[in-house]
C-alpha cells in the first residue's frame, strides 16, 4: 500500500525530502510512540487491575464494573482493589495484574508516607502533587488530552478557515471585501479575554472549550487559502472548466483546493502547536478544563504554588518542552517536504 502511494512522483519527492530531515523523521517516530502510549493510558496507569483471575474466571476490572460482593465482600459498591481486605479476598482464589503505574490520574494515595506533595520515589516515580495524586499518571493522561484537543481544534479551525478563505478568494468582489473586513475585525478581538469571560459564564469542559476556541482559531488559514484562490481562479484550466459548465463547487473542490492544500498542510503542525499552548495557558490560569482533569497547565500552576516541590514545575516544563519541540521539528520537515525548491541531497 505504501509503495502504491509513492507511485506518484510528487508524493515520492515529498516523502524523500521529509525522511531526509533526520530531525523531523525521528521526531515523528518519537511523538507517534508517545502518543500511542498515551492513547493506551488506561493500560499504562490505572488504579484498577488490568486482569483478575478469581475462582477460575478471568475478569477485566479496568473495563467492567464489579461489586465487592462479587469477590465475597459485604458491600454492593464497586470493589476497591487497593483495599487490603478486597485484595486478600481475591488472592485467596486467584491473583491480580496491575498496570506498570498502579495509579490513575485522579487516584489519591492515602497510604503514601509524608504529606503531599511528596518527592519522587520507588512508589511514585515523579512524586505526587499537592493532593497526593501520582504525577506520572497525570502527565500520561494530560499528554493525551493536550494532543487530542490540539488535533481536534486544528482540524475544526482548519476546516472553517479553508472553507471561508476559499469562498472569499474564488468569488472575490464584494464577497471578498466584506469577508476580509469581518476577518480583520474578528482577528482584532482580544481572544484570551473573550475566552476567559465565556469560561466564567459557561462551565468549561472539553467540548465547550473546543467550540469556544474554534470560534477564534479559524482565522489563521483564511489569508493563505484566500491568496491561493485569488491567484488560481483566473488560470486557463479554471476558466475552461467554468466555460464547460462545471459548477463553482466542483471547480473549487477538484481544481483549486488541491493547490491551496499545500500551504495549508505546511501551516497545520504549527497551528497544532498553538492549540496545545493555548489550552495549557488557559489551564494554568484556571479557565481551561474542569478542576481535577489531568492537565499539563494545571501541573505548571501547582509547580508555581509549591516552590518547595520543584519536581512539579520541572516535570510540567520538560513535558511541554518535549512535546512542542517534537511538533516544531515535524512541522519544519513538513514545510520542507512541500517546498518545491527543496531537493534530496
Amino acid at each position: 500500500m505504501m509503495s502504491a502511494w509513492l507511485d506518484d512522483p510528487i508524493r515520492a519527492r515529498r516523502f524523500a525530502v521529509f525522511s531526509a530531515s533526520r530531525r523531523g523523521w525521528w521526531s515523528l517516530w518519537i511523538f507517534a510512540v508517545l502518543f500511542v502510549l498515551s492513547l493506551c493510558a488506561e493500560l499504562v496507569a490505572n488504579d484498577k487491575p488490568l486482569l483478575v483471575k478469581f475462582d477460575g474466571q478471568y475478569l477485566t476490572p479496568f473495563i467492567q464494573f464489579y461489586t465487592e460482593t462479587h469477590f465475597g465482600g459485604e458491600f454492593e459498591a464497586e470493589a476497591d482493589y487497593r483495599d487490603p481486605y478486597v485484595a486478600e479476598l481475591i488472592n485467596e482464589k486467584g491473583w491480580m495484574l496491575f498496570a506498570p503505574v498502579p495509579f490513575s490520574y485522579d487516584t489519591i494515595d492515602y497510604e503514601n508516607p509524608g504529606s503531599p506533595p511528596t518527592a519522587p520515589s520507588a512508589r511514585h516515580w515523579l512524586g505526587t502533587d499537592d493532593q497526593g495524586r501520582d504525577v506520572l499518571a497525570r502527565v500520561i493522561y494530560g499528554f493525551r488530552i493536550s494532543v487530542l484537543f490540539g488535533l481536534a481544534l486544528t482540524v475544526a479551525s482548519s476546516f472553517l478557515g479553508v472553507a471561508i478563505g476559499a469562498v472569499q478568494g474564488y468569488f472575490g468582489g464584494r464577497v471578498d471585501l466584506y469577508g476580509q473586513r469581518f476577518v480583520e475585525v474578528w482577528q482584532g478581538m482580544p481572544q484570551l479575554y473573550m475566552l476567559i469571560i465565556m469560561a466564567a459564564v459557561i462551565t468549561p469542559g472539553f467540548w465547550t472549550l473546543l467550540i469556544l476556541m474554534t470560534l477564534f482559531a479559524w482565522t489563521q488559514l483564511v489569508g493563505v487559502v484566500r491568496a491561493e484562490f485569488l491567484r488560481v481562479r483566473n488560470f486557463d484550466y479554471v476558466r475552461a472548466a467554468r466555460a464547460l459548465g462545471v459548477s463553482d463547487g466542483v471547480i473549487m473542490w477538484r481544481h483549486v483546493l488541491p493547490n491551496a492544500m499545500v500551504a495549508t498542510m505546511t501551516f497545520m503542525p504549527f497551528i497544532l502547536i498553538g492549540s496545545v499552548t493555548t489550552l495549557t495557558s488557559l489551564d494554568f490560569l484556571g479557565f481551561g478544563l474542569p478542576p481535577g482533569s489531568p492537565s499539563l497547565g494545571e501541573l505548571l500552576n501547582q509547580g508555581k504554588n509549591n516552590l518547595q516541590a520543584p519536581w512539579l514545575g520541572i516535570t510540567g516544563f520538560l513535558t511541554i518542552a518535549l512535546m512542542l519541540s517534537l511538533l516544531v521539528f515535524i512541522g519544519e520537515a513538513v514545510r520542507d517536504a512541500f517546498d518545491p525548491r527543496k531537493v534530496v541531497l
